[in-house]
């Protein structure tokens, strides 16, 4: 049988699965530009998820 590939996402506390899901829809968003700057973003997610 083979791993859940979401079996991370089930298993994390809340706070870290609300970064992935947010993390992920950035790169999503940004996937066709050719410079896709997202750390800035990333940090200002996990800033407003761990307050």
């Amino acid at each position: 049988m083979h791993p859940d590939p979401m079996e991370p996402l089930t298993r994390d506390p809340k706070d870290v699965r609300e970064i992935i899901a947010q993390v992920l829809t950035i790169e999503a968003e940004r996937l066709y530009q050719e410079k896709p700057h997202i750390n800035d973003d990333i940090i200002k997610i996990i800033k407003e998820i761990v307050k």
